[in-house]
């Protein structure tokens, strides 16, 4: 139990969505706390949410934690809560040792004092005496890196000498315990690199972190283990690898339910002649032939596109391919590039053109099916769509890049 620092159980912060109704809580609460009525703290009033809801874990010394998440997950609530600023409304929070915590830039400084004047005003309210702080005065300036600017009121400082200072001052007051909630991506390389040599140290010292971010690499590199939150619950917890595979999953399924939920007709772009061609459909189709949103990577990937002619025509071509998020091609198919598959005459009536990749090395991640159709003989384009109606690759393994292909590393000594 005495390599234990943070003990959370079942812990839970609920909120009111009303300002004025939270404040009639608030004074109900401590009305009812001073007759010594006890508040069912657990129960849910009208208007009320979990911005936290059962969250449990227990860290070791030498132990740090990641805490990822969607936006609006209860990442930062939950560790307000490990901080004390936040009470839990359910569970309990045991923590031992001091407590270093960097979660808002600029929090705990007094604007119109000087960045010499808040060090001694932070250390103190972290526990530290004067002489402590004496000691570690030179050394926090140092790492801080503001130079002459220590002695101007912190109002003046920028995003990243906020940061600066205050994770300056979260490291080494020798802290126990330290918090930080997604700072290290303000500032520039050289500062993210030292503040990263500091956390592995304070780390390798047996120091305990729970550290929040988007950064998936800070991540890995540095996390033991890692909680997802989700809607303030704890949708897993366990090596990192894992709970970034799970996680980007997460934020996949989150970006296709808001892709689908704004789509109306499932079209983004289209170019139309209106003329010869009418549209129908397109996207991916199964090995059955059935219509999906959804490939594995180690599946074969079938794309189509459904078309009726109105006439008969003559050298029509296709361009299938494959956009990402960011409207990037990723891949890209031209009938007419193939000698065995250039087309002659069409005589009316509805057809599909299928393009099949066996091996399509294409990344987890979601993608936009894209199709035209043009006229090899005259230059004419007929129909030019991008879809909004996402598709997505799924698969066992971290989403770097756009292709996973057979791949072979070596060093050399030169």
């Amino acid at each position: 139990m005495n390599d234990i620092l943070i003990s959370a159980k079942n812990v839970g912060k609920k909120f009111s969505k009303s300002l004025k109704r939270s404040m009639f809580y608030g004074v109900t609460d401590v009305m009812m706390n001073a007759v010594g009525i006890e508040c069912k703290s657990e129960n849910l009033r009208a208007g009320e949410f979990w911005a936290v809801d059962d969250v449990s874990f227990e860290l070791k010394k030498g132990e740090t934690l990641g805490i990822i998440g969607p936006n609006g997950s209860g990442k930062s609530t939950f560790l307000k809560m490990l901080n004390g600023i936040y009470m839990p409304d359910k569970g309990r929070i045991e923590m031992q040792g001091r407590v270093g915590a960097l979660i808002e830039v600029g929090a705990g400084f007094h604007p119109m004092l000087s960045g010499r004047e808040n060090i001694y005003i932070n250390g103190t309210i972290l526990g530290m005496t004067k002489r402590e702080i004496d000691e570690k005065f030179d050394e926090i300036v140092e790492f801080a890196d503001i130079g002459d600017f220590i002695d101007s009121p912190v109002k003046y400082y920028s995003s990243g000498m906020y940061v600066r200072l205050g994770l300056s001052i979260a490291i080494n007051i020798n802290p126990e315990i330290l918090l930080i909630d997604e700072v290290l991506s303000v500032g520039d390389l050289s500062f993210q690199n030292k503040s990263l040599r500091k956390l592995a140290a304070l780390r390798d010292n047996a120091h305990a972190v729970v550290f929040v971010s988007h950064n998936l690499r800070h991540v890995s590199d540095l996390c033991d283990r890692v909680i997802i939150l989700n809607a303030g619950r704890q949708e897993f917890t366990g090596d990192p690898k894992t709970a970034i595979i799970k996680y980007e999953k997460l934020s996949r399924k989150i970006s296709l339910h808001a892709a689908h939920k704004n789509n109306s007709d499932g079209i983004d772009l289209r170019i139309s002649s209106g003329e010869e061609i009418e549209y129908v459909d397109c996207g991916l189709l199964d090995v059955s032939g059935r219509k999906t949103s959804r490939v594995s990577i180690d599946e074969p990937l079938i794309q189509f596109c459904d078309f009726i002619l109105n006439n008969d025509v003559a050298g029509l071509y296709f361009s299938i391919s494959i956009y990402d998020q960011h409207k990037r091609p990723c891949l890209w198919s031209v009938s007419s590039d193939m000698e065995d598959c250039k087309f002659d005459d069409f005589k009316k009536g509805k057809y599909r053109i299928i393009v099949r990749y066996e091996s399509h090395c294409l990344m987890p991640g979601i993608y936009l099916p894209s199709i035209a159709i043009r006229n090899n003989s005259t230059g004419e384009t007929y129909e030019r769509i991008l879809l909004k109606d996402s598709i997505e690759i799924v698969g066992e393994m971290p989403s770097r890049g756009i292709v996973n292909t057979e791949k072979e590393w070596s060093l050399i000594e030169l």
